[in-house]
């Protein structure tokens, strides 16, 4: 039987977070690592998804069709930024028993809490809004469907979800792990026969004076870091790894604060392979190819086949790209319950909350599909993605704040270097964020 326990024994916290599946998958009282791990991998691969859904394949593809190689450095960086901030919110999950939205209706005034779960809610519905265009578009070049079609279609995966959540949290841990496996072996397999040159590929993973110098570079550059780290990942993060029954107690915690790192630093590790082949693909199939410009996914899917002589790379690529969207559909409803219940104590039915969050996402992508088509769907795919980077720093600010409280974290508040990376990792996304967007809108 798993023990229950009171957050009012550690946290100001008020409600368990995810109350139906907190402490709901065991974990070995053993000391065996590999035991241990294999209770804790789960969490980890579903933050993943939202480093690896729709709205990245855009940046991706238009750093590699324009300039190459030069610009893996940026997403290595931006990998390396995702998994420190993605410790930090596991770590504050662990240490208190709350999540980040939790942890902001406790510490900031209310009229504060309120705006950030007005920006919290912009943010996951701009997320819902890439998923459901990106499964649109998916289902368009894999079946033929018109993208309006596909968008309705969209609204049906409220009840696949609904299904796969009653059966168990271990179950959508397995179900978001297998769709990551098909866009894994998808662009292993487009890697391979875009036959890249690997010696540029290396040299594309060290940074370049080029990327600050050259205007354009920089600015698909920011879009590439502005898309990396999801604000709805922080909250999500904080939230899932309390799913593990470990001992609420400082060994317990330090325990699995410990391999609750190694499952977000290895999964985010295939998020980064994934987003680096869809640049190499980009650079290896288009820029020295005379198709510098590709910069949209139709058009990336039409010129796979004839480039790449290969008949499976356009099949395989729209297929990746429909487990993509569907995968990030999962956490993204995930995190809105979190979002919710956290600022506000309110508990909906689940049904209610996807619906709702599906139906924000489903009228500004149908009007776009059926008054602009491809090219204005591909626009507003871009354009979710500006919304999700001004949304990140009132995650990341309040995250790094209450991870750095002793008297919330105990022995496991941050250290005065974590504290100094963390604060400088910030102020870059925050100053490049306003750059994009102030370039953006002008």
């Amino acid at each position: 039987m798993i023990p229950t326990y009171s957050p009012h024994d550690m946290t100001p916290s008020e409600h368990t977070s995810l109350s139906e599946v907190n402490a709901s998958i065991q974990v070995p009282l053993t000391k065996g690592f590999w035991k241990n791990m294999r209770a804790y991998v789960g969490p980890g691969l579903m933050v993943a998804v939202g480093y690896m859904d729709p709205g990245n394949w855009a940046t991706d593809i238009a750093g590699g069709a324009r300039f190459g190689y030069t610009l893996l450095s940026v997403i290595l960086i931006s990998n390396l930024f995702a998994m420190l901030l993605q410790h930090l919110s596991l770590k504050l999950g662990i240490a208190t028993g709350m999540d980040l939205a939790q942890a902001c209706k406790a510490y900031f005034p209310k009229p504060v809490a309120m705006a950030l779960w007005v920006l919290a809610e912009i943010a996951i519905a701009a997320c819902d809004l890439a998923e459901v265009i990106g499964s649109a578009i998916a289902l368009n070049l894999l079946f033929g469907i018109p993208l309006a079609v596909g968008v309705v279609i969209t609204t049906l995966d409220v009840l696949l979800i609904l299904y796969f959540q009653n059966k168990g949290f271990r179950i959508i841990e397995s179900i978001v792990g297998g769709l990551i496996a098909v866009v894994l072996m998808c662009f292993v397999y487009e890697v391979i026969v875009s036959n890249p040159e690997w010696m540029a590929v290396a040299g594309g993973f060290i940074p370049q004076k080029e990327v600050v110098a050259n205007p354009r570079m920089l600015y698909v550059a920011i879009g590439i870091l502005g898309a990396t780290v999801m604000p709805h990942n922080l909250y999500l993060h904080s939230s899932i790894v309390q799913t593990r029954a470990y001992a609420r107690t400082e060994e317990g915690r330090r325990s699995a604060i410990h391999y609750a790192t190694i499952d977000s630093t290895a999964s985010l590790g295939i998020a980064f392979f994934i987003n680096a082949a869809i640049l190499i693909l980009a650079a290896a199939t288009f820029h020295n190819s005379g198709n510098q410009n590709v910069a949209d996914i139709t058009d990336a899917h039409q010129l796979l086949d004839p480039l790449l002589g290969s008949r499976w790379a356009s099949v395989l690529f729209a297929v990746a790209l429909l487990a993509a969207g569907q995968n990030a559909t999962i956490t993204g409803t995930l995190a809105g319950q979190i979002v919710m219940e956290g600022f506000l104590n309110i508990q909906l039915k689940q049904w209610v909350r996807q619906l709702i969050t599906r139906l924000i996402a489903i009228i500004p992508a149908l009007f776009v599909a059926i008054q602009y088509g491809e090219h204005g769907s591909s626009e507003l795919l871009v354009f979710s993605q500006v919304i999700l980077s001004a949304q990140l720093s009132f995650a990341v600010i309040p995250l790094i704040i209450f991870t750095s409280k002793s008297d919330w974290m105990g022995r496991f508040v941050n250290s005065r270097l974590l504290i100094l990376v963390s604060w400088a990792i910030a102020v870059v996304i925050v100053g490049l964020n306003i750059y994009l967007l102030v370039d953006t809108f002008k």
